[in-house]
């Protein structure tokens, strides 16, 4: 065993130790005793995402600290877990292990794999084939694709799976028919006096349809939509200071106003990054 991993031997069963004495019945805290899976849920889906926040701004510390919150989120599982003997932290990692090693044949055993295009694909037939050996009443290639996913990046993953066996547009421009299909249908229901149901549905089918586009075109639609709210809402803070620095009530702004703030930041933006370059 190497320095590291020694040490992290250690730092594993000191946390292990804190979350058995969190979760104590006598001398525990009353917070953490009381949670359950469910309520534990939430939380661990808001460290994962803290973690991509952290890598997106790009401090190593930042990035450090939450995998540790991430962290503490898989041992709060695992020690609930322990405490119904259903699983715990060493199941976890043992499971986990084994998945890896199995699903890496050309690393931990003698299949040759000469490109990451070969590895994708031996990747997902291995996963079909877990997935068909599993008791289930209506085998699909939709299974497993987690229900607590944000909507758009599910909606990519299961358009990703149904091509998979065929189900899909021949090609990008394929799917930019459809948005303008949807977006017909959308406006087609879009006045006052449609139900609040069709609308509804028919915009998840035009988002549905910008999911597999960006798929398509080999973007992540999710961390595209990310970086579209970051550019907002630095914009738009952009847009408050300058109000401020002007003495203009933010309220009272009519929409040239809001459009004209708006563009001197955009130009802003512009010219600080023709500099940079």
């Amino acid at each position: 065993m190497n320095d590291a991993d020694a040490r992290a031997q250690v730092a594993i069963a000191r946390l292990l130790g804190i979350m058995r004495k969190l979760r104590d019945p006598q001398g525990g805290c009353p917070w953490d005793r009381e949670q359950d899976f469910a309520s534990i849920a939430p939380y661990t889906i808001e460290e994962a995402y803290e973690v991509a926040e952290a890598i997106a701004r790009g401090g190593p510390k930042d990035i450090e600290a939450e995998l540790g919150d991430l962290l503490f989120q898989v041992v709060f599982h695992a020690q609930m877990g322990a405490e119904q003997s259903s699983f715990d932290f060493a199941s976890v990692a043992s499971a986990i292990s084994d998945k890896l090693t199995t699903r890496h044949p050309h690393v931990f055993g003698d299949v040759k794999i000469g490109s990451v295009a070969e590895q994708n694909r031996a990747w997902e037939e291995h996963k079909a084939r877990e997935r068909a050996g599993r008791p289930e009443a209506a085998p699909s290639e939709l299974a497993d694709v987690p229900l607590a996913l944000p909507a758009l990046a599910r909606a990519a993953k299961l358009g990703k799976r149904a091509a998979r066996v065929g189900f899909d547009w021949p090609d990008a421009s394929g799917v930019r028919a459809k948005i303008e299909e949807e977006l017909a249908e959308t406006d087609a229901v879009a006045p006052a006096g449609a139900a609040d149901g069709r609308r509804a549905e028919e915009l998840g089918d035009l988002l549905f349809a910008v999911a597999n586009w960006s798929r398509h075109l080999k973007v992540d639609p999710e961390e595209a939509l990310r970086l579209a709210n970051a550019k907002f809402e630095r914009r738009f803070r952009a847009m408050e200071q300058l109000a401020r620095q002007r003495s203009l009530e933010l309220a009272a702004l009519d929409a040239a106003a809001w459009d004209a703030l708006w563009n001197e930041v955009k130009s802003r933006e512009k010219t600080a990054q023709d500099h940079v370059q």
